[in-house]
């Protein structure tokens, strides 16, 4: 081989190394580009499965509540796990992949109770999201959980009705207390709308106000951002 076979053999070798160089910049940049919009798409799905698994565990209270004529809320998520006796057995009225949700850093769901202070605010926003009107209970038998709600959002002032849109503090029970819904212990801006609500932290997922069609389910892809 000639010297001068050498000098061609090495350039061209250098003009693959930058070849190969250029591509792999040109991939990563491709990559930062696309990176926000692949991010968005996980964080939707798993916003997705979170209000798949928050309406099971609804439709799952508003069962427990029946079996129990009305006079008996669950005080655990392990009370709607293990089923209502029929006979000598117990029927499923809740998936154990519903139990943990996927919002939440330790995966557990926060148990809202049947007070004012704590629902209101979310049947507020579900009255404005429904032009107004607050939907009836579809089981009566939970009418005497939300009277008093009600009553609140009727004679209370509309600054004590409504959340505020700043972060807020608020107690994290999961466990050992009587709730009529679960709401994640995230407290992100959301991607999707629930109820017109894009915040996860409230995201009440509950029996209540549901009206006659349950196949409302409430959520709304959000009108993109203005830049």
């Amino acid at each position: 081989m000639t010297e001068m076979e050498d000098k061609i053999r090495n350039a061209e070798s250098g003009m693959t190394l930058l070849a190969v160089m250029a591509m792999m910049t040109l991939f990563a940049i491709a990559l930062l580009a696309v990176a926000p919009a692949v991010q968005q798409d996980v964080q939707r799905e798993k916003e997705l499965e979170s209000i798949r698994r928050g309406e099971e565990i609804a439709v799952a209270i508003d069962r427990y509540v029946s079996h129990h004529r009305g006079t008996k809320l669950p005080e655990s998520i392990d009370d709607l796990l293990e089923g209502l006796p029929q006979g000598t057995k117990k029927t499923q009225i809740l998936r154990p992949s519903a139990a943990t949700d996927p919002l939440s850093d330790d995966g557990k769901w926060r148990l809202i109770k049947p007070e004012p202070a704590v629902i209101a605010a979310f049947a507020k926003r579900v009255q404005d999201y429904n032009n107004g009107v607050l939907p009836p209970n579809q089981n009566q038998l939970l009418d005497r959980y939300s009277v008093i709600i009600v009553n609140s959002i009727n004679t209370g002032s509309e600054t004590e009705a409504e959340e505020p849109e700043e972060e807020e503090d608020f107690d994290v029970v999961t466990d050992d207390t009587p709730f009529i819904g679960v709401a994640s212990q995230s407290r992100s801006k959301s991607v999707i709308a629930y109820y017109g609500i894009e915040n996860h932290s409230k995201w009440v997922f509950t029996p209540l106000f549901r009206g006659t069609d349950r196949s409302n389910s409430g959520f709304t892809q959000p009108t993109p951002p203005v830049r």
